[in-house]
This record gives C-alpha cells, sequence and structure tokens, in this order.
C-alpha cells in the first residue's frame, strides 16, 4: 500500500472519529478517484439523523450516485474505517465503485461488541460481493489497532 493509500485510509478513520465526537457511531468514509482526490467524505449519522440506515457508506453511496456517472464511480476507491456491513456492501455493489479499502474488518469488530449488540447481520463484504457478478477488489484490514481506537468506550 503507498503512502498516500495510508494517509486517505487514516483520514477515514479521522472521519470516523469526528463521527463519535458527534455523538454517532464511529465510522468514516472517503470515496477517491483514480488519481487518489478525495471526492467526497461522509460520517455515520445514524443517531443524530435518527435514521438507522444513515450508515457512512450508504450515505456516500447516495451522494455519489447522484453526482458522479457510472464510468467515474467503477474507477473509485471508497476507504473505510470499518469494513461495510452487509447493506453497506450491496449498496457499493450497487452502485458501481471498483475498490474497498478498509481499516477494521468486521470480524475483529464484532469481537469488540459482541456482548453489546445481539442483534447484527455478521457478514463480511468479501461474503457479500463473492454472491455478485462484478468483481470489486477488496484490500483490508489495515491498521486494525489503529482502527479500533475510535470504537474504544464508545460501545457501552
Amino acid at each position: 500500500m503507498s503512502e498516500s493509500h495510508e494517509n486517505i485510509l487514516r483520514a477515514a478513520i479521522e472521519v470516523a472519529r469526528r463521527a463519535g465526537e458527534n455523538g454517532n457511531h464511529p465510522f468514516g468514509v472517503l470515496l477517491v478517484d483514480e488519481d487518489e482526490n478525495v471526492l467526497l467524505e461522509a460520517e455515520n449519522t445514524v443517531v443524530t439523523e435518527s435514521d438507522l440506515t444513515a450508515h457512512a457508506e450508504l450515505t456516500l453511496v447516495r451522494i455519489a450516485s447522484n453526482k458522479y456517472s457510472n464510468e467515474i464511480l467503477e474507477k473509485c476507491t471508497i476507504y473505510a474505517s470499518t469494513e461495510p456491513c452487509a447493506m453497506c456492501s450491496g449498496a457499493i455493489f450497487w452502485s458501481g465503485i471498483g475498490r474497498i479499502v478498509f481499516g477494521l474488518s468486521s470480524q475483529k469488530f464484532y469481537e469488540m461488541i459482541d456482548d453489546i449488540t445481539p442483534d447484527r447481520l455478521s457478514r463480511s463484504c468479501r461474503d457479500v460481493f463473492a454472491k455478485g457478478n462484478r468483481k470489486i477488489e477488496i484490500i483490508g484490514g489495515m491498521f486494525e489497532d489503529e482502527a479500533a481506537k475510535v470504537h474504544e468506550g464508545f460501545w457501552k
């Protein structure tokens, strides 16, 4: 992974930290074009918007789908602080975005919060994408210890 990719992923982790400071679940994402320009960012707003679907990735996909063509999106990368859930993975698949890079894996995330959230759809994005007919490049978990820090003390 290049230094610029590392910096972009760390920026997504920073967006997640900000989401937690804003009273939301600490998840953040960036959309980056093929030249590594940040096009969009989104943080989780589930709590402040009172919308259980207001995950960072889903919000970003909604905005990106309205703003950019399929030709642009297929060359883009989503950088996510934590591996996308099944719902967000489905949205990423349908958006046509071609690659995802994430920090904390869903497996390690669910290990962290096992006793806190009994209701969950525990499925890796790799599992979701494997059922589709379009290849999405997946790179993760990167900097898992660093990405996990934004969750420490939040899930009580």
